[in-house]
């Protein structure tokens, strides 16, 4: 027998989605479910498909298709777009919002080594981003995040978590703590705590930050923020903009790779940063930050430890070190006699 089907719209089931899986999610995973829902979202309304009862696999398709094609999602990205849409499209299966087996017609992709490791940021185009920022935008906040950013490998949600307490500037380290009942969790709950070395570069930025520019604000529970904005705690989606924003070529080389007019370009304004083919977010920042580890001859459990992330994901998503590459590097360890 065919369920009756209950009228609802894209943004409101999204948000009813959201709402159910709040207490069971990770901040940050929450957060990708949440930004991943809506490109789905504002597809449906340039489509004009305002009720979700009319939703069909043939939908499915056209928008897939639209990720693939016009938005260019990798295989790894598109993996995630889908497997999101059909967690949601299963919950709106239990709420009469969709017709049943309606998420069992998503498909996910199949992804490999080389895909899960396809976007990063190389160390020559970190040292161009950072040199720009240095001159033209020393110790302020987009600055002070991406030189953490690119030394430490962390996670954007993790960063942003950070107090001005956490910072040692005397020991040189942050301190990366658990506190769900604050808003600002860490991926892995207290596994994720740990001390992370800094050296003397970060340290002066932070150091000049926090003694010019930082704005001085407290959040929500009275703490004071490492990255904060004149109102207060950075955002995650904040984070990711400066991140964008920073990481397109016409902005530290006053160049484009991809022969557009830079003034008359889509992506010039900041919010639609994103649309810039080489724009890059905090998680191939994180990527090329943690390559850049192993290159530089970092043994792979001093990395595992200072990114919290575990062995077998390093060698999967991460390690980009050719077979000779990491034969010469083991060399250097063997015993003498």
């Amino acid at each position: 027998m065919t369920t009756e089907l209950e009228p609802l719209g894209p943004e409101t089931a999204k948000q009813m989605y959201l709402d159910e899986r709040q207490q069971e999610l990770a901040d940050a995973t929450l957060q990708s479910h949440d930004y991943r829902l809506k490109q789905f979202v504002q597809w449906c309304e340039n489509e004009e498909i305002d009720n979700l009862n009319e939703f069909s696999a043939r939908d499915i398709h056209r928008f897939r298709v639209k990720r693939r094609n016009e938005d260019e999602l990798a295989t790894a990205s598109m993996k995630g777009q889908l497997a999101t849409l059909r967690v949601f499209l299963r919950f709106c299966v239990s709420i009469d919002a969709v017709q049943a087996g309606l998420d069992e017609k998503i498909i996910l992709p199949t992804t490999t080594a080389d895909d899960a490791r396809d976007e990063l940021l190389s160390r020559d185009r970190a040292q161009k981003v950072l040199d720009y920022l240095e001159r033209y935008r020393y110790a302020r906040l987009e600055h002070a995040l991406l030189e953490v950013l690119w030394h430490t490998g962390l996670r954007i949600g993790a960063a942003t978590g950070i107090d001005v307490e956490d910072y040692r500037s005397d020991d040189q380290y942050l301190a990366l703590v658990h506190r769900p009942d604050e808003g600002t969790s860490l991926k892995n709950g207290s596994k994720s705590e740990r001390l992370v070395a800094l050296n003397d570069r970060v340290c002066l930025v932070l150091d000049d930050w926090l003694e010019v520019n930082h704005p001085g604000v407290v959040d929500d529970h009275d703490r004071t923020p490492l990255f904060a904005t004149k109102r207060s705690r950075l955002s995650r989606n904040r984070g990711r903009t400066i991140a964008y924003q920073y990481t397109r070529p016409c902005v530290y080389e006053n160049k484009c790779p991809h022969n557009r007019d830079i003034d008359e370009c889509e992506a010039r304004p900041t919010e639609y940063a994103h649309k810039c083919p080489s724009a890059l977010s905090p998680h191939p920042v994180r990527r090329g930050s943690i390559t850049h580890h192993l290159q530089s001859d970092t043994p792979e459990r001093i990395v595992s430890d200072r990114m919290d992330v575990g062995m077998d994901v390093l060698e999967r998503h991460y390690d980009q070190r050719s077979a000779r590459e990491k034969l010469e590097q083991r060399r250097q360890y063997l015993p003498d006699g």
